[in-house]
Formats: structure tokens, C-alpha cells, sequence
């Protein structure tokens, strides 16, 4: 039975050094890690006593009895869901990310994380890596690039459509390069013009920054999706929606949606909520990755106790350009 380090959260909020283990079952794979993406997700789950981590990637060290699809050395990553049923209504229309008996990280399976040196998942949620890829830019694509990327094919973009992305951080400057290379004019919203360039080179078609301005001038927009940390001032947004828009909310957040309510009634708006990609969407973000170039911007820190800290501090602090990974060394 592999016996592994793995590096956990606590009641008071402090990363620590633990070890577990676990069977290899007949459906399972050992993935040796290599890289691990720090998620703002992360930073919400530091105070439970749970393995954290949800962007990995490494290679698969050991395969069960029953795993066809993957063989030792393969490159490979997971993300933020682990498991389904496999068999309700949502597993069965490729939408196990809303099966009712779903394990979500956080939710499930405590003892396993990617903030740790080796780890089991069942195999079916284990994504092969393009060899174009390298592992520490796959790393933050299995929660930021799939969330990105799913929440434009939940939306039904198309190349002619204007898609808002409002925030140039870990998952908005993934969406930007997705919408840009879907064909799409993707207009850029910041608070300040400090990242205009930047975003320009993502591939943003337009650049406005919202601070001190009263109302924004732009061509309607189709799709806007909200990457920030915080809700943005909706009166703001809204009168730039184009008629039956949709405004896709990707921000974690426990207060209240609250907007205007007659914009809504009187444009035809929808706010689609977007969980992860499901896993052949997940399997599509990598594909389209790979053959378009588009990798995150990162930072690195080494996989230790000392190394999770200043990144997730970092991260906290809204100073990381643009994801963290993590590095066994």
C-alpha cells in the first residue's frame, strides 16, 4: 500500500506536513505528482484538515487491475472533480459535474489532494496531458482552464460574438486567450489601464478601465463573463449587455447576487451559473490548448511547507501574475 507526503489545511489556517495512505483499486491510478496550480479555491478550504490541492499533474506511476485507457508514464492531471454516479440523468447526458451523488474537492475524499508527492483517483477522472504541454503549464489548466474554457461552451459562444471579460487574473487572462482564439472580439475590463498591454497580448481585441467612470462605452456585448474576486457594480455593466446576453458570474463568492431587475425583464438577460467543464469538455480545453498555444502566465514556489505559504499568500494577497504552481523538487 503506497504510503505518500502530503501537505494539508488546519483549523488555524497553517499548511502542514502530513503522510497517508491509501489502496490502489482495480479502477484507481498513482500519479506520481510533479506540479500543482494553487487555486483561489485553495484558499478557501485552508482552514479545513483536508489534503489541498486540485490542479495536479504528474505521471502515471501505477495503474489497477481494470484501467484501460492509461499506463504507467503517462502524462497526466485532474481537476476539481474526482467522481460521479455514472449512472443518473446527469452522468448519462455529459453532465456529471451536476450528478447529485457527485465528489467534489472539498466535499470528498480529504485524504488526497496535489499538494503532495503522489496520489490515487480513480482513472476515468484523469485527464492525459497533449505532449506539447508541459505539466506546469497543464497544472493550472485543470481548474482555471477548464472553468475558462467551460464557461464559454455552457454559454454557446460563437466566433461572431463580443464576449466581456471583466478581471485580468488567474482565470481571466486564461478566458481572454480561449475567446480570442475561438475567433471572438474579446473587450477586456480592468480597473485601471496597468494591464492594458498585458491584455492586449492575450489577445484582447479591446481594452476599457472602469475606475471613477460613470458609464461605459462600448459596442453591446454578448457574453460577459466575471472573473474578479468581488461582485462589479452591475448598473455599471448592464446597459452595455446586448439584447438576450448572458452574464456568466465565475466568482466564488457567499454574498448575494444582487443587480437591477428590470434590465433583465426589459433585454431578455440570462446569468448562467458554470461549474467546471465536464470531462469531455475537459478533454476538448486541452486539445484546443495544445493546438493553439495557450498556456497560463506563472509563478513558481517549491512543494514544501514554507513554499505553499508565501504562494498562497501571494495569491490572498492579489499579487500573483497570474497562477501559482507548486514544483516537487
Amino acid at each position: 500500500m503506497p504510503e505518500f507526503t502530503v501537505f494539508k489545511g488546519s483549523k488555524e489556517r497553517k499548511i502542514l506536513k502530513s503522510t497517508t495512505t491509501k489502496e490502489v483499486g482495480d479502477d484507481d491510478v498513482l500519479i506520481k505528482v510533479t506540479h500543482s496550480g494553487l487555486c483561489g479555491t485553495d484558499e478557501h478550504h485552508k482552514g479545513m484538515d483536508m489534503v489541498l490541492g486540485h490542479e495536479g499533474a504528474g505521471t502515471v506511476e501505477q495503474v489497477g487491475a481494470s484501467v484501460k485507457t492509461l499506463q504507467k508514464g503517462d502524462s497526466v492531471g485532474w481537476g476539481y472533480q474526482q467522481n460521479s454516479c455514472g449512472h443518473c440523468k446527469q452522468c448519462l447526458t455529459g453532465r456529471e459535474t451536476l450528478c447529485p451523488s457527485r465528489e467534489l474537492y472539498g466535499s470528498a475524499n480529504f485524504d488526497q489532494g496535489s499538494f503532495a508527492t503522489y496520489a490515487i483517483w480513480k482513472a476515468d477522472y484523469v485527464f492525459k496531458i497533449p505532449d506539447s504541454i508541459p505539466r506546469e503549464f497543464a497544472a493550472p489548466l485543470m481548474c482555471g482552464g477548464a472553468t475558462s474554457y467551460g464557461c464559454l461552451r455552457t454559454a454557446g459562444v460563437k466566433s461572431t460574438d463580443r464576449v466581456g471579460i471583466i478581471g485580468i487574473g488567474g482565470v481571466g487572462h486564461l478566458a481572454i486567450q480561449f475567446a480570442a482564439k475561438m475567433g471572438c472580439q474579446v473587450v477586456v475590463f480592468s480597473g485601471t489601464d496597468s494591464k492594458k498591454d498585458e491584455a492586449k497580448r492575450l489577445g484582447a481585441s479591446e481594452f476599457i478601465a472602469t475606475k471613477n467612470v460613470e458609464k461605459l462605452e462600448t459596442a453591446p456585448i454578448d457574453h460577459l463573463i466575471v472573473t474578479t474576486s468581488f461582485q462589479p457594480d452591475w448598473k455599471q455593466y448592464l446597459p452595455i449587455m446586448a439584447p438576450g446576453g448572458t452574464i456568466l458570474p465565475l466568482t466564488v463568492s457567499g454574498d448575494d447576487l444582487r443587480m437591477p431587475y428590470m434590465p433583465l425583464v426589459l433585454n431578455e438577460l440570462k446569468v448562467q451559473g458554470s461549474l467546471v467543464a465536464a470531462r469531455q469538455v475537459h478533454r476538448e480545453m486541452l486539445e484546443f490548448a495544445a493546438f493553439h498555444g495557450i498556456t497560463p502566465t506563472i509563478e513558481t514556489f517549491p512543494m514544501t511547507v514554507e513554499g505553499i505559504e508565501e504562494g498562497m499568500k501571494k495569491l490572498a494577497d492579489g499579487k500573483m501574475r497570474y497562477r501559482g504552481v507548486v514544483v516537487v523538487e
